[in-house]
């Protein structure tokens, strides 16, 4: 079926392809008379306006860029959910990149982006601040969830890391353990400093000696992980708990304990930040640190749109300022 364009129109009005284009935007400097001719062709011939050409005309790609370290984590699937939801409504597309934790991968996307990809961008950091700085610097909205930075002039949308941190291990206290291990996935990440905080808190209000050797710095290599914990649960003063930071080191938790013969919770009691599904019915069920990522990804996308609009409007008002939601501790059979 022969498609019309706006060459088209023009020919058979015997006008330019700007007075067309603007007629059938309702521009105020095109007349009453003319856009009625306009839009009485553009009718009769069913045009249809190719969005992805006048997204260009405006130097707009109708797309936002959503950067994250990993896309198995439950938390980042059900964010993204919710960043979804908004673009939709706003009209827009979402280009999802994956860091995998790489710094290198990350600048490298990030480059990517400045060439004029997306309109804005929404980001989870693996740790390295400056292609974040950058970003700021050339002036593409941006907000950041989850991994944040420190720079209070950046929009950002977290749970309270730290408060999650204090509940899980005064979880762990509460129902015995004295001994309690915590897992890190990087000493770099804003989650990391803040749950490791509540962890030490949590210890010194119990009067608990915090110990170094109970703290694992973990990495992107799960079998390194895996390695890792091991040594920790087959050492002379292994832990009687331990407190996972994020989803996938409290995976490897069940199967490190499996590999050492140790028995969840009998001999190990357990507890881990996660979104998982199908916490509720793993064996035991693992008790879980659970973030409201879906509005939390609806909270950072509709921060940025804000941002956008306002930008459209040419208004410079001061960025929206940090939003800080609750997690909730959901008690199952890991840590009884």
């Amino acid at each position: 079926m022969h498609k019309v364009d706006l060459k088209e129109l023009a020919e058979k009005l015997n006008l330019s392809i700007s007075t067309v284009s603007r007629a059938l935007r309702d521009r105020y400097d095109i007349s009453t008379r003319t856009k009625q001719r306009v839009m009485a062709l553009a009718a009769e011939l069913n045009y249809q306006p190719n969005p992805y050409a006048s997204s260009l005309r405006q130097r707009k790609s109708k797309t936002i860029g959503v950067v994250i370290p990993e896309i198995a984590n439950n938390f980042f699937t059900l964010a993204i959910n919710g960043i979804e939801s908004v673009a939709q409504e706003n009209g827009y597309h979402v280009l999802i990149y994956i860091t995998h934790e790489d710094p290198e991968k990350e600048a490298n996307i990030i480059r990517h982006i400045r060439n004029g990809r997306v309109d804005g961008l929404l980001m989870s950091v693996s740790g390295n601040m400056d292609p974040v700085r950058d970003l700021k610097e050339n002036g593409l909205p941006l907000v950041l969830f989850d991994r944040v930075s420190e720079d209070p002039q950046i929009p950002s949308v977290t749970t309270d890391d730290y408060q999650g941190g204090f509940d899980a291990t005064s979880h762990l206290i509460e129902n015995g353990c004295r001994n309690i291990a915590y897992l890190a996935v990087s000493k770099n990440l804003s989650i990391n400093h803040k749950r490791m905080k509540g962890y030490q808190d949590a210890l010194k209000k119990n009067n608990i000696p915090y110990k170094d050797q109970l703290v694992i710095n973990c990495g992107n290599d799960d079998a390194e992980n895996l390695r890792k914990i091991e040594t920790l649960l087959q050492s002379r003063r292994r832990p009687d708990g331990v407190f996972a930071s994020v989803e996938k080191l409290a995976v490897s938790t069940y199967e490190a304990a499996r590999n050492c013969g140790l028995e969840i919770p009998r001999d190990l009691k357990l507890v881990g930040f996660s979104n998982m599904a199908v916490a509720s019915i793993l064996n035991p069920s693992l008790t879980t640190i659970t973030q409201p990522a879906y509005e939390i990804g609806k909270e950072a996308a509709s921060v940025l749109f804000h941002i956008l609009e306002q930008q459209e409007k040419k208004k410079n008002e001061p960025a929206s300022a940090s939003k800080v939601f609750r997690s909730e501790l959901i008690k199952r059979d890991s840590s009884r």
